[in-house]
């Protein structure tokens, strides 16, 4: 057996290294397919009756007229006469027919009455609800002893609310059946779990369904289910006979495609005199619809010796949450980096000596936030640039004009370990080399990835090695969620490789009068270590392994230590404040990020990117807007719901930690982690630049003003976090 380990770094020729996505071209010149852009001979255009009511139940449905539509080829009911509906835009009925102008007009022709029901949708005003949900109270120590004893104390309320997700291709799936055997096309992460779930609820066997998700636009957690919508559109394809093409439209899928849960804290915390945290205790709450919500870990990151913290879950008549990319790790870290800046504010600290002071209490990861403060330190000239808070008394006093500029900092961690894996390889006769994994590439790299890693290990050229993924026929790979896709795949494949040598090797030793422990497989050619006169091309290698193609697998977990658990990141924000406008604006970022062992440098550093952005985003100006009379999101399309664009994102700066300590820990996903902190980072500039917080993110003009407005008129009091002592 292999021994299963990385290449040392400096034997290592793609891994780490620049290089560009493969997949690129095809994307860009539109010769890959992405869901919804198939259009099978034949295919129908499948369409979702919603109910516009929070709660509801149906009265009267008369499906009649519809039904009796030429052109209309099926259709199936939902929500039956009698059944009750409790959040806006749940699906009522399907149908399917012959274009897109049939199916409007025949559920133009559906005839259905509601009885309204009270509902609740505002997980802000908990005091209002009908209903909240206790979560167990987690306490170490006596945490109300250390923070009545502690020299500098703070007591701030701090919030997010929900946001979607925002895939740009809505989910949906093209669904097209050959006798008892189901093809699905579809938008997911979960390429190798859905035939289970198409299974169980279509009543066949698993093996005779087939899913297929070439490529993705965008899932960012919302996308690991089968969901009604794709058992419906199946369901119709069956009836009707012919492939359906059912994708959800914009509002539904900004309303019930699933989203972020809100979350707002009360928290009271304290450190002593040399600012070392002694005590924390915090009570949250928020809601993610009907199942209410999750706890957020808090205190983040920072275990505080004496701590308490309590969540309330608010149930609200919405449609559920779903993962959205590191699960309660950006309210935690808002939460809790907000509150370490308000103390250090109050305790006349800068931020980042408060934090450093504190790092003993992050575990294991402590070692790498210092080497990563110091590191954005020097990116951002923090300590050169930083400037404590205005006083109170100065606020709105400007003397230096209305643009104010301030420094935040935050940090962060995430899991990462590599899922569950199958990888086979093969080598033709001829010396291609074909890689099958049934792993999705949510447009992240994952194509490329597998492919260095393939490559950097047959001692092949990136162009010998062809990658196959998306198709629940190859082996099976975990979902992409929880950022563990990278650890996964390339360790399967570096196994898989790793075993193809080992056969390659023992076939063609006799040929080179040697051991098959003493070849190796370095550019395009197979021979005996150190010794170049005894070796020979990859192809000639090839062509004497035998007539048939060589197969290897490889899976992870497996033997050696191929990928870890556990990064840490640390970002900083520079951000302008018009105080007369109220608009904020990012001027630069900076982003020092770990994630173990690098396998392309341009994809890793471009999912960091991507967090950035995102976090900026969901800081300046995200958030689902419900209105309470009717209980529907109001802001349902990319108008309305405001995403950040090029002019609001500033300067970028990311550095990626590599060398001994870092990619000698194997591949450690890389998804989630640069999308944990921006809010903070940026909330934390903010306040830094006003002399006040903000304390409900977005950082809407509206928000900024009504936090200086709250300052100045009670100058004594204000900050928007219930002050300091």
């Amino acid at each position: 057996m292999p021994e299963y380990a990385w290449p040392p770094a400096a034997e290592r020729r793609l891994l780490g290294k620049r290089i560009a996505r493969l997949d690129g071209p095809g994307k860009v010149t539109g010769t890959v397919k992405y869901t919804y852009d198939l259009q099978p001979e034949g295919m129908l255009h499948g369409r979702i009756l919603h109910c516009p009511h929070a709660h509801a139940r149906v009265r009267r449905l008369d499906v009649s007229r519809a039904e009796g539509m030429a052109g209309v080829r099926a259709l199936r009911v939902i929500h039956p006469e009698g059944s009750e509906i409790r959040w806006a835009m749940d699906e009522v009925l399907y149908l399917a027919a012959d274009s897109e102008q049939i199916a409007a007009d025949a559920l133009a022709a559906v005839v259905v009455e509601y009885e309204v029901l009270p509902h609740f949708v505002d997980a802000e005003d908990r005091d209002g609800a009908p209903e909240t949900r206790d979560d167990e109270e987690e306490v170490v120590g006596d945490p109300a002893a250390a923070l009545a004893g502690a020299a500098h104390r703070h007591v701030g309320e701090y919030g997010l609310p929900t946001v979607a997700h925002n895939c740009l291709e809505a989910h949906g799936q093209v669904c097209s059946w050959e006798g008892d055997e189901l093809t699905a096309w579809c938008s997911t992460q979960a390429v190798s779990a859905l035939p289970a779930q198409f299974a169980e609820r279509l009543g066949v066997p698993a093996a005779n369904v087939r899913v297929r998700t070439e490529v993705l636009g965008g899932g960012f957690g919302s996308k690991f289910s089968v969901d009604r919508w794709g058992i419906e559109c199946a369901e119709l394809a069956r009836a009707a006979g012919r492939p359906v093409k059912l994708m959800l439209e914009r509002e539904p899928e900004l309303t019930i495609a699933g989203d972020r849960p809100s979350a707002y804290a009360r928290v009271e915390l304290a450190a002593d005199a040399e600012g070392r945290l002694v005590g924390w205790s915090s009570e949250s709450w928020g809601s993610g619809g009907l199942a209410g919500s999750g706890s957020p870990p808090l205190p983040y990151v920072f275990a505080v010796p004496d701590r308490r913290h309590r969540h309330v879950s608010v149930p609200t008549h919405v449609a559920g949450s779903r993962a959205w990319r590191a699960p309660n790790h950006p309210q935690a870290c808002f939460i809790t980096l907000a509150a370490l800046e308000d103390l250090a504010a109050a305790a006349g600290l800068d931020p980042l000596e408060l934090v450093r002071r504190n790092l003993h209490l992050t575990g294991r990861l402590e070692r790498i936030y210092r080497d990563e403060l110091e590191i954005a330190d020097r990116l951002m000239g923090w300590s050169r640039r930083w400037r404590p808070r205005p006083a109170r008394r100065e606020v709105g006093r400007w003397a230096d004009g209305p643009r104010r500029r301030g420094l935040g900092l935050s940090v962060h961690t995430w899991g990462g370990r590599g899922h569950r894996s199958n990888c086979a390889l093969t080598l033709h006769p001829d010396g291609g080399v074909d890689v099958r994994i049934a792993t999705q590439d949510l447009g992240t790299g994952t194509r490329t990835a597998v492919a260095i890693v393939a490559a950097e290990t047959l001692g092949l050229p990136l162009a010998a090695v062809r990658v196959h993924l998306g198709d629940s026929r190859f082996p099976a790979s975990g979902a992409s969620g929880g950022s563990t896709t990278i650890g996964g795949v390339a360790s399967s494949t570096r196994r898989a490789a790793q075993n193809l040598l080992e056969d390659l090797f023992r076939r063609v030793a006799p040929q080179l009068e040697a051991g098959a422990d003493e070849l190796e497989a370095r550019d395009g050619r197979v021979g005996v270590a150190g010794d170049p006169d005894r070796s020979m091309p990859w192809k000639r290698a090839a062509a004497l392994a035998g007539p048939s193609p060589l197969v290897a697998t490889g899976a992870n977990p497996g033997p050696g230590e191929l990928t870890e658990s556990g990064v840490g990141g640390v970002q900083m924000a520079e951000v302008t404040v018009d105080t007369e406008t109220g608009v904020v604006r990012v001027e630069k970022m900076v982003a020092v990020q770990d994630c173990g062992l690098i396998v392309d440098l341009e994809t890793a550093e471009s999912q960091v990117y991507g967090g950035l952005i995102m976090g900026i985003s969901t800081a300046l100006a995200e958030e689902k807007v419900i209105d309470p009379v009717t209980g529907r999101m109001l802001n349902v399309d990319f108008e309305s719901y405001k995403l950040a664009g090029i002019a609001d994102v500033g300067e970028l700066v990311v550095h990626m930690m590599t060398g001994p300590g870092y990619d000698d820990r194997g591949a450690i996903g890389l998804g989630e982690p640069p999308v944990i902190s921006p809010g903070a980072a940026i909330s934390n500039a903010v306040a830094n630049a006003l002399g006040v917080r903000v304390p409900y993110l977005p950082l809407t003009p509206d928000r900024v003003l009504a936090a200086l407005e709250d300052a100045v008129r009670a100058p004594a009091t204000a900050g928007g976090s219930g002050g300091s002592a």
